[in-house]
């Protein structure tokens, strides 16, 4: 869609017909030309970043719980940079707590954080994912006994 919007724009710029649904002598420079670029480029901007986001696993990662050490090791990946591999490593007494945040509305989402002392709170599942509230609470309840909180 966005490339169909910068398509459109340029060339009734130069006065081409490139698709016939759009004659070009039809749009007129002056507002819709204009718009037209600008949102055909601005959305491939946003496509684009999107598209790196999904292929580069951003956000992916895991978490590991060692029970008999007291460890605790998350890993999560971030964009190509010195620093991609993001690694927390820390003891099970400095989690704080461990909370469900809970949005609802057009935009409703559930995420698991867990609050580390000196840290902050680190998501522990992603933004992005839905859970219904009976299994939060299954997965709370069954993972309840393991924190020392």
């Amino acid at each position: 869609g966005s490339l169909r919007f910068l398509l459109v724009g340029t060339f009734s710029h130069l006065g081409r017909n490139l698709i016939s649904l759009f004659p070009s002598h039809q749009i007129v420079f002056f507002p819709q030309r204009i718009v037209m670029s600008f949102y055909g480029i601005a959305s491939l901007f946003i496509s684009s970043y999107l598209w790196c986001t999904i292929f580069w696993n951003v956000g992916s990662g895991y978490d590991q719980f060692d029970r008999k050490e007291g460890i605790v090791c998350i890993f999560r990946w971030d964009f190509p940079e010195k620093n991609r591999r993001i690694f927390l490593r820390f003891l099970m007494k400095y989690i704080q707590s461990i909370r469900i945040e809970v949005k609802k509305g057009i935009y409703a989402r559930r995420v698991l954080y867990m609050e580390i002392r000196g840290q902050g709170a680190v998501p522990l599942t992603r933004t992005c994912f839905l859970w219904a509230e009976k299994k939060a609470q299954r997965l709370w309840d069954s993972n309840n006994h393991f924190f020392p909180i």
